[in-house]
């Protein structure tokens, strides 16, 4: 496939998977002060007690434009596959107004994207966000099953993911650090920033990667608070499924992910959709959902 078809078909792709209306939510509840602080809730369509949670963390390379509503439509998707599903926001870049990080805004040069992510601000909201949730959840979905946890993430939301299962493994001293793993059923990663080396020799969103740490100066020193790729083994089970004909966060990302894994001794499943790109890993109307939630049910149920 040309550059150009493979660009029309993502922009096809993306344009279904937008095309939803946004869903609604259940219930909503804070787990901070600040506006991004709100998790939304969504009940199993069919009314079922004890089902499995789905936390779910959105994408769109940290950057404030994109937030859950976008993947409002997947949340609701998964609760008529009959699970309760946590739909997380949290602080993201150039959320339109300034914000100062090393004396320069939040916005990039000449109108451009905005600057992905805040540090450390996105990280502290996914740590309090996932600390909260058993709480959080079961006053806000009593039929939920809170010892039955799952953690997916689509594209950055899939960086968060695997990162809030690597918790425990992060440097001593990190602000995030768990002194035990998270008790979580697994992580089913869609698309997902998932090695930092290999994203940025991609220019992954743009330079999203170096942005997200604040830029070049210390970029080493928080990539290893920060970077999947790096945070190994886990011992949590870990799925990741990835589009082959992805333009946006390329194959090589979660291959990056699945052999830095495996040289620790540790096997990540690795799902691979033939003929899809990056968004029908979103889109309820695409085949590639259904395959996503069946990674999910086989690590929740």
């Amino acid at each position: 496939m040309s550059d150009s078809a493979a660009r029309d078909r993502d922009v096809a792709e993306m344009e279904s998977a937008f095309a939803h209306p946004e869903v609604a939510p259940d219930r909503s509840a804070a787990y901070g002060d600040h506006p991004d602080q709100v998790i939304d809730f969504y009940a199993p369509r069919d009314g079922r007690t004890g089902a499995p949670l789905v936390v779910l963390l959105h994408g769109g390379a940290w950057r404030a434009p994109y937030d859950r509503a976008h993947a409002s439509p997947l949340a609701d998707f998964l609760a008529r596959r009959g699970f309760a599903v946590a739909s997380v926001e949290y602080r993201r870049g150039g959320d339109g107004i300034p914000q100062q990080r090393g004396g320069e805004e939040n916005t990039r040069p000449g109108g451009a994207d905005p600057v992905a992510g805040r540090w450390p601000e996105t990280f502290d909201d996914v740590a309090a966000a996932l600390d909260a949730m058993p709480v959080l959840a079961a006053r806000e979905l009593p039929g939920a099953d809170v010892r039955r946890i799952v953690v997916t993430g689509h594209s950055a939301g899939g960086h968060l993911a695997l990162w809030a299962a690597a918790r425990h493994v992060l440097p001593e001293g990190s602000p995030w650090r768990l002194p035990a793993p998270p008790p979580l059923r697994g992580v089913v990663a869609l698309a997902p920033i998932a090695d930092f080396t290999t994203a940025v020799e991609l220019g992954v969103c743009g330079g999203a990667v170096t942005q997200l740490l604040g830029g070049e100066a210390d970029f080493e020193e928080r990539a290893a608070h920060a970077d999947p790729g790096v945070l190994l083994p886990t011992g949590i089970a870990t799925a990741i499924v990835q589009g082959v004909d992805d333009i946006v966060v390329p194959q090589a990302v979660s291959e990056a992910y699945v052999d830095a894994a495996a040289r620790s001794g540790e096997m990540v499943g690795l799902t691979l959709l033939g003929g899809v790109g990056h968004f029908p890993l979103i889109d309820p109307a695409a085949d590639a959902c259904a395959v996503v939630a069946e990674e999910i049910t086989q690590l929740a149920w």
